[in-house]
């Protein structure tokens, strides 16, 4: 079973790939906000971030044992499609591919802006941006990256052939 991350500055793009990419390959879609909830991997509030603070030691441990689960069902999951900017910090072993979104800078504050994130929150997003945070961080855990421009969106079969994904 492949299990392939999608990682990236917040904004960048992840989820439309993550649900796009498991749909065309009939993949496993996993939400890993969805599993910090229903798991309550959430530690605290951070009120100046206006984020939730997460263990990434017990969230790993939550998705290997998913992975582990799945990997049980012979023939029902060809493979999963792991959605987060904190998929990246799984340990190599379990990750076939890791891909790091990315888009322009005016598109990322765009896509910000729509959101509603105040000033700050943008500022911190677009120096995770600037400085490559999860592309650097997912080489440093030597993990196999392919890196996704989803500035002018994404195409799906372009994706597919100029990579090792199937």
């Amino acid at each position: 079973m492949k299990v392939i991350v999608i990682s990236g500055s917040v904004g960048t793009g992840k989820t439309t790939l993550a649900k796009k990419l498991a749909k065309k390959l009939n993949y496993k879609y996993l939400d890993v906000n969805k599993i910090i909830k229903e798991h309550k991997l959430a530690e605290s509030y951070d009120k100046k971030r206006k984020c939730y603070v997460v263990d990434v030691k017990k969230l790993n441990k939550v998705i290997i044992d998913i992975i582990k689960s799945l990997e049980g069902r012979q023939g029902t999951v060809s493979g999963i499609i792991i959605d987060s900017h904190l998929s990246h910090y799984l340990p190599k072993r379990y990750v076939d591919l890791c891909i790091i979104t990315k888009c322009s800078l005016k598109t990322l504050e765009k896509r910000l802006r729509k959101r509603g994130y105040n000033k700050a929150k943008i500022r911190e997003n677009l120096d995770c941006e600037i400085f490559d945070v999860c592309l650097n961080e997912a080489k440093e855990l030597k993990h196999k990256v392919l890196v996704v421009d989803t500035t002018r969106g994404i195409e799906i079969n372009k994706l597919l052939l100029i990579s090792s994904i199937k």
